[in-house]
């Protein structure tokens, strides 16, 4: 039994690097965590045929949203760990487990860290016809006026937490959390559901640009070059403000540690490619490539700092 036990790994062990070598043998399926028009949804996009190009296999961009991407992180911890299929997810990967009483895996234990593609800062908007605020400040003292809702990503993403810290904790000035989709919030403001709008910058330019969504404020502790005359939280009376919005790629628990190496390097070629990179610049996507130990520490960080803004805003998906 013990020499059939060695044959066995000796057997396992030889095919791991061949599997490396021989991968991708197949599409990859890059499973987005939410809907079509989110922003990570748009980075997969603009992504994916360029790395496609690069790994000779091409790289299908599949939507699966659901409980705020818990349901894509579940559907990918259960893949074969083969490299074949892969999962990106936004800063909601870090958050939810703190979120939901129950969101089904464990960000530090449960997939592995491929690369770290980019990040965004929220934004909060306003419907022009709806508030006459031009300035963050201005807003509050209108929401503290006559009631007032903002529409966010969805709940528990960081333009909910963000806004949240920011309306209620510091500004003290409740302002009622409705959860939308990224897109969908932005539709519902421009449409007057909603006066607000928190969300990450990329689904809300377009509105911007057309004038039918009117900038207050960016979360960022830098204004954006995306925006340049719209000011920061930070410098509208709450020195060191931030909230962003990143995307990582994730995989199996379990994937050849070759492929994982592979992906990581060919995803900042992509997003270092000019089409890539002029279309993220235009989106106000800032890539940020990184080693994939480096993409572990920053994942665990963003872990611990999430779970305590949860804690102290009383933020839940139930």
């Amino acid at each position: 039994m013990h020499r059939r036990w060695l044959l066995g790994a000796l057997g396992a062990a030889a095919a791991r690097p061949a599997l490396a070598a021989d991968w991708p043998s197949q599409p990859v399926r890059l499973q987005v965590a939410f809907p079509p028009g989110a922003s990570t949804d748009v980075l997969a996009r603009a992504m994916a045929p360029v790395l496609g190009a690069a790994l000779g296999q091409p790289v299908v961009v599949e939507n699966r949203p659901g409980a705020g991407g818990n349901l894509a992180t579940q559907q990918v911890m259960r893949a074969a760990p083969d490299g074949h299929t892969l999962l990106l997810h936004s800063v909601a990967y870090a958050v939810n487990p703190s979120l939901y009483r129950n969101a089904g895996y464990d960000a530090v234990a449960d997939l592995e860290p491929v690369a770290l593609l980019a990040s965004t800062p929220n934004i909060l908007t306003a419907n022009p016809e709806k508030v006459q605020a031009t300035t963050l400040q201005a807003l509050l003292s209108e929401a503290r006026a006559r009631p007032m809702e903002y529409g966010s990503s969805g709940t528990g993403t960081t333009t909910h937490l963000g806004a949240e810290l920011l309306f209620n904790a510091l500004a003290k000035t409740p302002v009622l959390h409705v959860a939308f989709g990224p897109a969908q919030a932005i539709t519902a403001v421009v449409g007057g559901q909603v006066p607000i709008a928190s969300t990450s910058m990329p689904p809300a330019l377009p509105m911007i640009r057309e004038g039918r969504l009117r900038p207050i404020a960016v979360m960022s502790l830098r204004r954006d070059p995306a925006l340049p005359n719209v000011p920061t939280v930070a410098e509208s009376g709450f020195p060191g403000f931030e909230a962003l919005t990143w995307f990582a790629m994730l995989a199996p628990k379990g994937t050849p540690p070759a492929v994982l190496d592979r992906l990581n390097g060919e995803v900042a070629k992509a997003l270092a490619a000019p089409e890539v990179a002029a279309r993220l610049q235009n989106l106000a996507f800032q890539p940020t490539p990184m080693p994939r130990a480096e993409v572990a520490a920053y994942i665990r960080d963003e872990v611990a700092k999430w779970a305590a803004v949860v804690k102290s805003s009383g933020a839940t998906a139930e």
